[in-house]
């Protein structure tokens, strides 16, 4: 061989430097019970589906934050961190909606199935089971929180909305208030009315509403008006059928208490 000829070169490969794991997040699409009629066209909720991702470990710090808990703050907390869906503000959604999000976010964390007490026997619900109520649907306006109720006995024409978790806030604010004046005696059932009645004959003064509600509003028309709500409101469907001791069927509503985020407990 020849002493000046050249060397070969040999390529060195460039050393990769591993990628970050990417690691995707399960998500499930949460069926509203409204269907999103209820909501305005550029709201997000107006499509009655929301999607939204499992509980992880850092859900887990939320509903032991302390500082949440003292606050009562603990399931909104929860559920913006688990909403995927943009554009979605929580204090828009109906208490039923916001209930099914909750029923959701609990089976994404912890399963299905939830024991509780009732009359000192233990049950075990399945949550996924549970199904949103049937509404009529002719009752509701596309994208309007608006509702009429002829009262039976004072015939007043009272329009009304929803209880909205943003309402509710307003409510519990105020019932505060009320407490730190007198503790023996909290209006919630007048203080509740007076934020969702919209109009009263076609009156929607905001002081008058409340003068109607104090002092006009009879007790039985106000719980005519409670029913009919009640009908109304789409909601999730809580119902549960515990055999009792004599054999016979009893329909209860399944109650949520402190363990419904803490099975363990």
């Amino acid at each position: 061989m020849d002493s000046k000829s050249k060397t070969p070169k040999v390529a060195i490969p460039t050393p990769t430097i591993p990628s970050k794991p990417k690691f995707r997040f399960p998500t499930e699409m949460v069926d509203l019970p409204s269907k999103g009629i209820i909501y305005a066209s550029n709201n997000p909720l107006s499509s009655g589906v929301i999607e939204m991702k499992y509980m992880t470990a850092k859900e887990e710090d939320i509903i032991t934050n302390q500082a949440y808990i003292q606050k009562g703050i603990i399931v909104d907390k929860l559920l913006e961190a688990l909403v995927v869906s943009e554009g979605v503000d929580i204090s828009d959604l109906i208490v039923g909606d916001k209930n099914a999000l909750l029923i959701a976010s609990r089976v994404l964390g912890y399963g299905a199935n939830y024991k509780f007490k009732y009359g000192g026997e233990d049950y075990t619900a399945d949550l996924a089971a549970l199904e949103n109520k049937n509404f009529d649907e002719s009752l509701f306006t596309k994208g309007e929180n608006k509702f009429t109720f002829q009262t039976p006995h004072g015939e007043n024409l009272i329009e009304f909305q929803l209880m909205t978790d943003k309402t509710e806030k307003k409510v519990e604010a105020e019932l505060r208030g009320l407490k730190k004046l007198n503790k023996a005696v909290v209006p919630e059932m007048s203080t509740r009315m007076k934020h969702m009645i919209l109009s009263v004959d076609g009156n929607e003064d905001k002081k008058d509403i409340r003068d109607f509600v104090d002092n006009y509003f009879l007790a039985r028309d106000a719980k005519a008006l409670r029913d009919y709500i009640a009908d109304v409101q789409p909601d999730v469907d809580f119902s549960f059928e515990r055999e009792l001791s004599n054999g016979e069927i009893e329909v209860i509503d399944i109650p949520i208490g402190a363990n419904f985020f803490f099975p363990d407990a």
